[in-house]
């Protein structure tokens, strides 16, 4: 085409515009959508900003107490005796075997009850419906009820706490675990039948291999995040350092709760970084 040709060009596509505009047009409902999309997320904002009596002034009498907190946590404690550290550290140890504990035994109950969630092994619907409602329901209900529940029963200290990570990790272990073994390939259950072997030969050498390094991915990721939830459910009755963090901070002790404070995050930050390190080689070992 020429540049004399493009006048003409131009004509016709404002001729064929002015005729068939809506053609040319994006349809109303996409030239409101990012409008509605806006209001949509601003009424609820607005509602709550009012219920909730979240005001100007609120917020700036709240940030002047928060300052006036931190600034009593400055500089932090520094224990000077073995008795002080024992206690403390004593504290981040008990965190630290109650996840351990309450993720091992969670894992150990949810590995046999997600084969019956397993579509690739479990035959009756009806069964694996109950299964996977049942593992909904103990996921629905948080870590800190379950811990003020077996606080009531077993008392105060580290057991509830256990207790309360192991019934709470079952759901989501066992939903995991089934959609682990669900995403197996079926060839190496195929090879086990083939050569001879029973049912829960195929499960053993034929899928557990496949989904064994997606479960202890699981378990160690799971694992991290029960630490720091250790420390929540410390601070409701649990034991751990997180009972140690709630006693100090109830008694105004600010500077020793900062210190505690910053020994949890090192703590989580270090335990992050070895069970970041180890699925990385699970990873790449299952590849």
């Amino acid at each position: 085409m020429s540049d004399a040709d493009l006048p003409l060009e131009t004509n016709m596509v404002k001729d064929a515009k002015a005729r068939l505009r809506g053609a040319f047009e994006r349809p109303l409902i996409r030239r409101l959508a990012p409008w509605i999309i806006v209001v949509s997320l601003l009424i609820p904002f607005a509602f709550s900003a009012v219920a909730f009596d979240a005001t100007p002034a609120r917020f700036a009498e709240g940030l002047s107490r928060l300052g006036g907190i931190i600034a009593f946590m400055f500089p932090p404690h520094v224990w000077t005796t073995w008795v002080e550290w024992n206690e403390v550290l004593e504290g981040l140890g008990q965190t630290i075997v109650m996840a351990f504990l309450g993720t091992l035994l969670g894992a150990a109950v949810s590995l046999p009850l997600a084969l019956l969630g397993a579509k690739n092994i479990m035959p009756f619907g009806w069964l694996r419906l109950f299964s996977r409602r049942g593992f909904d329901a103990l996921r629905a209900v948080e870590q800190i009820i379950l811990a003020l529940v077996f606080i009531r029963a077993f008392g105060l200290g580290p057991l509830a706490g256990i207790l309360a990570i192991a019934v709470s990790e079952i759901g989501t272990f066992a939903k995991l675990f089934a959609e682990a073994i669900e995403n197996t390939s079926r060839k190496p259950v195929d090879g086990v039948k083939a050569s001879g072997g029973s049912t829960m030969q195929a499960i053993r050498y034929g899928i557990v291999p496949q989904a064994l390094p997606v479960i202890l991915s699981i378990i160690l990721y799971n694992f991290e995040s029960n630490v720091r939830s250790g420390t929540i459910l410390g601070v409701v009755g649990a034991g751990g350092i997180g009972f140690l963090l709630a006693d100090r901070m109830h008694a105004f002790r600010w500077p020793e709760a900062w210190s505690i404070i910053f020994l949890i995050v090192a703590m989580v930050y270090l335990i992050d970084l070895a069970s970041a390190s180890l699925r990385r080689r699970l990873g790449a070992a299952g590849r």
